[in-house]
């Protein structure tokens, strides 16, 4: 059994009712004395399966800092993360990367597309990095291209997409294997507000469709109307918003 595969519930039935996401009192500091900067003071929270649940918050409250502890890209100074049954503290490297590649998946602000990549080939690197069989990967990207309408812009490269375009590459990227958490951080930040509000409502619906969980970074009003949920930082702790 690899280290990914250990879960913190005995059985495959308690893990199917446990939260997606619990994460309990968590602190990150960074730096030392008394110019340590505290992203994160005690922050405790759950996240049902299912959901989509948006974080909000200032620049600077926490937001990313929080998304990359329950992502395995950076590690606590003291607190949990449990992640699908998985308490992501007692992973080392490899453990880490095998839950980023096969049940976490990720969009950034950025996009983070190949250049040199078509839609498609982007869109099917996760599955060739799990060595996936060459027609399973095909029938996966051409289905996820087609969730997030982009069926007919498959062998176009980002360069000749637009940035909603592109957003919706990495989405279906992200979804590529079949990942049980989405975490996107301000997947929206770079576009306008109508090109935004349809990328939250798309990550809604392959919510819905694809069964999965997403914790959604986004200082958008009108898209944290799209969440099950908002949860607020500030300074580093939470404020659940009524």
């Amino acid at each position: 059994m690899t280290e990914s595969a250990q879960t913190t519930t005995g059985t495959g039935t308690a893990l199917q009712h446990s939260p997606m996401v619990c994460v309990e009192d968590l602190h990150r500091s960074f730096g030392t004395g008394a110019a340590a900067v505290h992203a994160l003071r005690g922050v405790s929270f759950t996240v049902p399966r299912g959901e989509l649940v948006a974080l909000k918050g200032r620049s600077g409250s926490g937001k990313t800092t929080l998304l990359n502890l329950v992502g395995g890209l950076d590690k606590a100074d003291g607190g949990s993360v449990v992640v699908d049954g998985t308490d992501m503290g007692s992973l080392g490297e490899t453990g880490l990367l095998e839950m980023r590649r096969d049940r976490i998946g990720f969009v950034f602000q950025s996009f983070g597309l190949i250049p040199i990549l078509s839609a498609a080939e982007n869109v099917g690197v996760p599955l060739r990095l799990r060595k996936a069989d060459p027609k399973e990967r095909e029938e996966r990207v051409a289905l996820l291209l087609g969730l997030v309408g982009l069926a007919d812009h498959a062998t176009q490269r980002p360069g000749e997409l637009s940035g909603g375009q592109q957003q919706r590459v990495a989405i279906a990227r992200a979804l590529a294997n079949r990942p049980a958490l989405l975490i996107a951080d301000e997947p929206t930040g770079q576009l306008d507000a109508e090109t935004g509000l349809a990328v939250m409502e798309l990550l809604r619906a392959v919510v819905r469709s694809e069964g999965v969980t997403a914790l959604v970074a986004t200082h958008d009003a009108q898209l944290l109307g799209l969440a099950d949920r908002v949860i607020e930082l500030r300074d580093g702790r939470i404020h659940e918003s009524d």
